[in-house]
């Protein structure tokens, strides 16, 4: 629905992202309240703007598998780890330049996500999840078992990122870096579900049998919807290595407690709302939130119940992360982009009632 008085009356205008001087004008803002956000901004609140933004990379991906292919998946923590991996093993012991090897850790997480796409073919809903769950702990138990490659158990040093003589040696530098890259692999999300290959994983989604009756190529097209998820789970995880400085496959867990767990990733993809590009931005900053909240709460927490010191912080984020999933899924199943869709409309239509 458009604004009173605003029509297309071209293809280029129906397909425009930002249509109305409003949206521009939002849009603007945002970009420049972003760019400019370490100039005002403590730290802290640097380094956790970076750590939204490469979540909200993995999110991207998992929406385009499971919001726009209908194709659940609990395997995008191993994927990232990949990503990780790829990209730190390149640096250190090939010396390849950073600007190449992040591309080059989303296509090998991409070549290991077609692997384990092969079975999505036959499988779906709950056969399919465990299928990448298993995904999950067969990369894990690859990464643990390759030391003299991967560092093992112990890890291995992801080095600073640099693009020619100039090094990211600081969380504001990194800041410059990553958030154009967020940027830019938010557009090509958004325009993915545009294409032909979007359309299709949409009607695959929504009925594979039709789908596959009008001639869309069913194992192809699932095939694709896996890679581009694991590729991009990839480029954030090429991102995440250099800001942690050094990864272990404790950081690639499904577990909720963990910053990019595969629990976490899905549950923002649930609350945002499924098949939704915005839907995917909106649920990363709600749990990220959501996180800080139970980081500011553990103090407060301790401090009144001294036993519960030990266990308050996973405690109570598994608690909050759980009581928001099944809140979203009773009251607003299709998640928040849902409700903004309402909101916009509402004001849109004001004073009027339809």
């Amino acid at each position: 629905m458009l604004p009173c008085g605003t029509f297309n009356e071209t293809y280029a205008q129906d397909m425009a992202i930002v249509r109305t001087r409003l949206q521009w004008g939002l849009f603007i803002a945002v970009m420049v309240g972003v760019l400019t956000l370490p100039l005002y901004a403590s730290g802290y609140i640097v380094s956790t703007t970076i750590a939204t933004g490469v979540t909200l990379i993995a999110v991207l991906g998992l929406a385009i598998v499971t919001g726009y292919c209908g194709q659940f998946s609990l395997g995008q923590a191993g994927f990232i780890g990949v990503g990780a991996y790829t990209s730190a093993i390149l640096m250190t012991r090939y010396n390849m330049p950073f600007l190449l090897a992040v591309p080059a850790a989303g296509f090998v997480s991409a070549l290991v996500g077609l692997i384990f796409a092969v079975p999505s073919l036959r499988i779906k809903g709950f056969y399919l999840v465990m299928v990448t769950i298993g995904a999950h702990f067969i990369i894990i138990w690859t990464i643990v078992h390759l030391p003299k490659l991967t560092g093992g158990a112990d890890g291995m040093v992801a080095p600073w990122a640099s693009i020619g003589g100039f090094t990211f040696d600081s969380d504001i530098k990194y800041y410059y870096f990553v958030i154009p890259v967020v940027i830019l692999m938010t557009f090509l999300a958004k325009n993915i579900g545009r294409t032909r290959a979007g359309r299709a994983f949409v009607a695959i989604r929504d009925n594979d049998l039709a789908a596959e009756v009008m001639g869309i190529n069913l194992f192809s097209y699932k095939m694709l919807a896996f890679a581009m998820s694991a590729f991009y789970a990839g480029i954030a995880g090429a991102l995440w290595g250099p800001f942690l400085g050094r990864i272990s496959p404790e950081h690639f867990s499904n577990l909720v407690s963990v910053p990019l767990g595969a629990v976490w990733l899905l549950g923002m993809v649930i609350i945002g709302g499924t098949g939704s590009i915005l839907g995917a931005v909106l649920g990363t900053l709600f749990l990220r939130v959501l996180q800080e909240i139970v980081s500011a709460m553990t103090p407060i927490v301790a401090t009144q119940f001294p036993a519960l010191e030990r266990f308050a912080p996973a405690t109570f984020g598994g608690i909050l992360f759980g009581l928001a999933v099944i809140v979203f899924l009773i009251a607003e199943p299709r998640g928040l982009s849902h409700r903004w869709e309402i909101f916009k409309a509402s004001y849109r239509l004001w004073p009027f009632s339809r």
